[in-house]
């Protein structure tokens, strides 16, 4: 086998692959499809300061070689994960990161806070594609500044490994990078979903209840690529790649453009065993090549 082994900041990963948030519950959702243990890390699905009860229905729709959705991050707040959820995840020999969203800069410190005092929570990833309540609605992620904030915040209340996820929805995404970085972001994680839509021609109607939704999918994974290059050529920290990632190749193509690690998130919904698969069909691709170490190909576009 080959050295699958790699780290993001002060974070170790038995191998590349993890699961994106929102595509695989609180990992237990999973447990009787493949073993828990056997990938690099979970993201479990977006924890808010307080309970959300999302968008009304109907919230997700089929596309072209993907899908939109539009739940709105609901769950039942940080307080719920570290009493209810946290005790039933956190012996999972793997690494349990959990996505952190908000409204505010304060709300995400405070969330973030909360998960920091949780001992086998080694990490975080923050969702800046929310939007600033303070702001119009215009989301975090979209400027520099907006950006900048909630890393700031955070980076003041929590004190492990922090990786940020970047949304596609902007001019020039290695702007923001570099400003997440600038503020201590151990890592950034992209892409988040593209900003799309659809239309029921006879109802005459949007399909979605808030009309608009997130792309996900192999419909995506061109941009995706491309943005996951462009960025790990302009930060100096680990870039964690996803979109439309589904087979072994689609990871192997994002380490090859510079991810340290990758995540699967829409194909969890056709294959509940797919991180596994994605992972052995890396390590045979390698053998195969001659390739001992993972590090070999990383970044060698």
């Amino acid at each position: 086998m080959a050295k699958l082994n790699v780290n993001i900041g002060a974070l170790s990963l038995k191998n590349p692959v993890m699961t994106a948030s929102g595509t695989f519950g609180y990992g237990l959702e999973f447990a009787d499809f493949m073993p828990l243990d056997g990938i690099g890390g979970i993201i479990v699905k977006g924890t808010t300061l307080k309970p959300r009860e999302g968008n009304d229905y109907p919230r997700m729709a089929e596309t072209a070689s993907g899908m939109l959705n539009c739940v709105g991050l609901q769950n039942k707040g940080v307080d719920y994960f570290c009493e209810h959820i946290y005790p039933q995840i956190k012996d999972i020999d793997t690494n349990m990161i959990v996505n952190v969203s908000g409204s505010s800069p304060e709300d995400y410190a405070e969330c973030a806070a909360r998960v920091d005092a949780l001992d086998n929570i080694p990490a975080i990833e923050l969702n800046i594609s929310c939007p600033n309540v303070k702001d119009g609605g215009m989301a975090f992620g979209v400027t520099c500044a907006g950006a900048s904030s909630v890393v700031k915040a955070v980076r003041q209340a929590y004190h492990k490994t922090l990786i940020v996820k970047l949304s596609p929805n902007v001019t020039d995404i290695t702007e923001i990078a570099r400003a997440v970085e600038a503020e201590g972001a151990d890592s950034v994680s992209l892409i988040n979903t593209l900003m799309g839509m659809a239309i029921d021609i006879e109802k005459r109607k949007k399909v979605l209840s808030i009309g608009t939704g997130g792309l996900s999918g192999p419909a995506v994974k061109p941009v995706a690529l491309r943005m996951v290059y462009q960025v790990a050529k302009a930060v100096k920290i680990p870039v964690v790649g996803l979109g439309g990632i589904s087979t072994a190749k689609d990871a192997i193509e994002f380490l090859m453009c510079g991810a340290t690690a990758i995540e699967i998130g829409t194909a969890n919904f056709l294959d509940p065993a797919v991180s596994i698969k994605v992972r052995d069909g890396i390590n045979d691709w390698l053998d195969s090549h001659g390739v001992r170490d993972i590090h070999d190909i990383i970044g060698c576009i």
